[in-house]
């Protein structure tokens, strides 16, 4: 399909409103809760990205949102946090494979040049997840055997840190908050190491502010900066911050702020809102996300500054401001 062979290939934005608008009329045709939805509103044909409608994120715990000419590849549950979880239905997990290793090396690095660590318990418990399918791969693709997920023991990933540091390897660290403080109460030293903090207490501890936790884990961890991922299961691309604590993301992802009280309405640069996600990785279920985080835009950059109130707390990287 010319349509999915194009997606992770954008190089100006005047494409990326091009295929916008191929994939708004491909998931109008295809996607059932997507054209009702579309309908349900009388919306008219959009020209340009703004015109487009977002699906509420709450859809994807109550639809099963896949293009009508296609069949389940795999299914991703979210964790669940705050009850019912999320369902994605993937129809091509190759493109989501392709996705997710070229976001990866352009933002954090090839994983043939690093050890990668995860700190992930409650995601690997639970099962379904999108982030331990990504991590997973992105281990195996180090072709290292100091790389994999290390559970209970922080003696044994001080000293896989240590052995891959010592052989010249970097080493990148993915962890869920909780996990990261119990990390971090210990005191190691992963000066040397790429911390990325993926998603909330899950219910195991207080939550706490952003920069908050982040101070706590660069004391623990004596690392200068702690980077994130944003993502989460209705999603198929990440966005990944930096030491400024601004998430970029890759071409075929954009960021709009919506505002608080009119969800058809955009607000402009460094004003708080509502976060739109356009993915085109979520080609076969539907690429136009309105989520429940509040967030701000900084040029290409954009910060999350925590959820609307009465959400439910659920995902990578929600913790409220």
């Amino acid at each position: 399909m010319e349509l999915r062979d194009n997606i992770l290939s954008i190089s100006s934005i005047e494409s990326f409103n091009k295929i916008a608008l191929e994939v708004f009329q491909y998931q109008v045709q295809h996607c059932e809760v997507y054209r009702n939805y579309v309908q349900f509103l009388n919306w008219k044909t959009p020209t340009c990205i703004e015109e487009i409608p977002f699906l509420p994120i709450e859809f994807f715990k109550s639809h099963q949102i896949i293009s009508s000419e296609k069949e389940t590849d795999i299914i991703f549950k979210s964790s669940g946090t705050g009850g019912q979880r999320s369902t994605h239905f993937l129809a091509d997990s190759q493109l989501y494979i392709d996705s997710f290793s070229k976001a990866y090396k352009m933002h954090i690095g090839d994983p043939k040049d690093q050890v990668i660590l995860a700190l992930l318990p409650n995601y690997t418990e639970q099962g379904e997840s999108s982030l331990v399918y990504m991590v997973d791969y992105l281990i195996e693709q180090t072709e290292n055997e100091l790389s994999g997920f290390v559970l209970n023991s922080t003696n044994e990933l001080v000293s896989r840190y240590n052995h891959a540091i010592s052989t010249g390897k970097k080493v990148v660290l993915f962890g869920v908050s909780y996990a990261l403080l119990d990390l971090a109460a210990t005191k190691p030293n992963l000066s040397q190491a790429t911390i990325i903090e993926t998603g909330g207490m899950k219910g195991r501890r207080k939550e706490m502010t952003k920069d908050e936790l982040h101070l706590k884990l660069k004391i623990g961890l004596n690392v200068p900066y702690i980077s994130s991922e944003y993502g989460m299961t209705e999603l198929l691309s990440q966005g990944y911050s930096n030491s400024d604590g601004l998430f970029e993301t890759p071409p075929w992802m954009k960021i709009l702020i919506r505002e608080v009280n009119d969800p058809f309405t955009y607000i402009g640069e460094g004003k708080t809102g509502g976060i739109n996600v356009i993915d085109f990785a979520n080609l076969y279920s539907c690429s136009f996300i309105a989520t429940q985080d509040l967030g701000k835009k900084t040029g290409n950059l954009f910060q999350i500054l925590g959820r609307f109130d009465q959400s439910d707390i659920r995902g990578c990287n929600l913790l409220i401001e």
